[in-house]
């Protein structure tokens, strides 16, 4: 069975909330309540306990029955943290990582999925403060379940009011299924630029920032994955319960990538693989001369195609990061290279692509081709997670 925490805060929404308690209950979910101090004034604690049957969280500094710490035991129970109502001021507490209550700092402890209803005034909502909020719990993998429109409890009618109940239960529902879409599995991640030296000094590279593979790979962990990283040189922290293989050139990345694929159900190769290398490397740096200076380049592995040559059972994702004919390259990728699904995406797109935390894409399959809007990549990350589990449920 699995374990929702529901947080309660404080607006006038909260009674809804005894309605989703109820709610995931018969969809057979174990439901634990934390309330803010604010939402007692508007539900009290006693009912949430009755419906639950588990003692409410409202006091950060109150043990457990054994004793425990009660944020982490109930942050590392949790499958799924979902707070409804969301106040302004708690989803400000989550952006900005302040934790001085129950709810704020489980939050900070728990590593389940997040999902947020919020609930507030129209102008509340529309407050650039707010936007900015949301929009940093987007980036971080937040999930939000849009206020509807309406009548609110202040009189005015706008945007704001608590989506409904089934509309919130129907998405932790879905959160939960996407929790454990890839539970079991091994996975093989690629991320980063590759990088082919020269000389000992000056080097042949490219934009890549690594933080699409990096998303893709933290997604499939939070989905229940082992996952593998193969990570050329990037700035990015390596992802906690991901194991890391740093690799520097496309020769080291093919080398990695083939010994970890051995054990892969999937492989995402997100990575921006060199696709030249110079001939040779000089044993120390070339001087400047008069005149121009010629490189001569040979062809590094093709992973992909190498990966599409062996693939067997395994399930191949490969990205075609393009600045022209985006959709014709990729659909001759997919299918020359033996790829189940394609990311295409335009590099050269403003806001998009390389060094930024969004993007937009196609993904192409032999089933059809679905675009993306510009969204954050972690969200895009789960799209395409969610893409690889209906491709693969099919017979």
């Amino acid at each position: 069975m699995p374990t929702v925490v529901l947080g309660v805060t404080g607006c006038i929404g909260a009674y809804k909330a005894c309605e989703v308690l109820r709610e995931l209950q018969r969809r057979d979910v174990d439901v634990h309540v934390v309330m803010t101090e604010h939402a007692t004034r508007f539900v009290g604690a006693m009912t949430f306990e009755a419906l639950s049957r588990h003692p409410v969280f409202i006091d950060q500094f109150a043990l457990g029955a054994d004793g425990d710490i009660r944020h982490i035991s109930v942050a590392d129970a949790a499958d799924l943290l979902l707070v409804a109502p969301a106040t302004a001021n708690t989803l400000g507490k989550f952006a900005r990582g302040i934790a001085d209550d129950a709810l704020s700092t489980l939050f900070l402890a728990t590593t389940a999925p997040v999902l947020v209803a919020p609930a507030m005034n129209v102008n509340m909502f529309r407050h650039p403060a707010v936007i900015e909020n949301l929009e940093m719990l987007r980036a971080r993998g937040v999930g939000v379940i849009e206020p509807g429109t309406g009548y609110l409890a202040c009189g005015w009618l706008g945007e704001g009011r608590l989506a409904e109940v089934p509309e919130i239960v129907d998405a932790a529902m879905a959160a939960l299924q996407r929790r454990r879409s890839l539970e079991g599995e091994s996975v093989v991640v690629t991320a980063g630029p590759t990088v082919e030296d020269i000389d000992p000094v000056r080097f042949i590279s490219n934009r890549s920032s690594g933080r699409m593979g990096y998303r893709l790979a933290e997604v499939a962990r939070d989905r229940g994955a082992k996952v593998v990283l193969v990570a050329g040189p990037t700035a990015l922290a390596a992802p906690r319960g991901v194991e890391v293989v740093a690799v520097r050139s496309a020769d080291e990345m093919a080398k990695a990538v083939l010994d970890k694929a051995a054990a892969a159900g999937i492989v995402a190769m997100a990575a921006a693989v060199s696709d030249y290398r110079p001939a040779e490397k000089a044993a120390s740096k070339v001087k400047k001369q008069d005149g121009g200076q010629k490189l001569d380049l040979v062809r590094t592995p093709d992973i992909l195609k190498s990966l599409g040559d062996s693939k067997e059972k395994r399930f191949l994702i490969g990205f075609a990061a393009e600045t022209e004919r985006l959709l014709e390259s990729a659909r001759k990728k997919r299918t020359e290279k033996r790829v189940d699904l394609m990311v295409a995406n335009d590099v050269s797109r403003n806001g998009a692509g390389f060094a930024s935390d969004k993007n937009a894409a196609v993904l192409i399959d032999a089933k059809g081709e679905t675009e993306l809007p510009l969204m954050s990549k972690r969200e895009l990350a789960e799209r395409i997670w969610d893409r690889v589990a209906e491709l693969r449920a099919r017979p």
